[in-house]
């Protein structure tokens, strides 16, 4: 099996990450978590630019294919992390913020990656902090894009939306995505955010977005088997 790449999502570090990195590898593909701190996340507040993300995860990638002598791996992206790596996918320079210029090559990448996996991803959002890039990947790289590279979009399907105890945060959360309160999602990011047209595109019960939650999330034991079966 290919060796697989996880990049954690928005502002988590990759400690949280370690039991899923773990059972990957135990399944028999060779995984490494992108070693982000909660520190490396800020500079990109506010919008800002994910070059310092993009440094990290094409550092870590091109390392996974020189140690398992490999051609290309499996990368999962965790919430931001899933629309972070379509930014790396694609071939349209990623200077819209100004930080850098066409000559950096941290993008262009389709060619390393054999499947790409998204665990909670809000692919869209209202959110305006969040728009700017997030209208540069769908602006440039609308859906399943390439057709070489295998998409699965994963969704959980734990907690309504609603004005009330317990489901206020899920309710504001896919307001600012999908424009609704009222619809299902993880608690963080609604089912209707996080697939892709053209993806192969799976909604799990009991699902919660988050490692650090109580409960089930997409890493955890009871579910994994229904996402890795798709790695190469």
């Amino acid at each position: 099996m290919l060796p697989t790449i996880i990049l954690p999502g928005y502002l988590e570090s990759a400690d949280v990450y370690l039991p899923l990195q773990q059972a990957l590898t135990d399944l028999g593909t060779p995984t490494t978590t992108v070693p982000l701190r909660k520190r490396d996340w800020l500079p990109t507040l506010g919008g800002r630019s994910m070059i310092p993300i993009l440094r990290q995860l094409d550092r870590t990638v091109n390392t996974a294919l020189t140690d398992n002598n490999a051609n290309q791996i499996n990368l999962i992206g965790h919430s931001a992390g899933g629309w972070i790596s379509r930014i790396y996918l694609g071939e349209i320079p990623y200077t819209i913020h100004g930080d850098v210029d066409q000559t950096v090559k941290l993008w262009n990448a389709k060619a390393k990656i054999a499947s790409l996996i998204t665990l909670g991803t809000p692919h869209i959002s209202g959110e305006r902090w969040t728009k700017k890039n997030l209208d540069f990947v769908n602006d440039n790289y609308p859906g399943a894009m390439y057709p070489d590279v295998q998409y699965i979009c994963v969704a959980g399907k734990a907690i309504y939306g609603e004005k009330k105890l317990g489901q206020w945060l899920a309710y504001s959360s896919y307001q600012q995505t999908c424009g609704e309160g009222n619809i299902w999602g993880d608690g963080i990011t609604a089912i209707a955010a996080a697939h892709l047209v053209g993806a192969t595109n799976i909604t799990i019960e009991g699902v919660k977005h988050s490692p650090r939650t109580s409960g089930i999330w997409y890493g955890s034991p009871e579910v994994i088997d229904r996402w890795a079966k798709y790695l190469r």
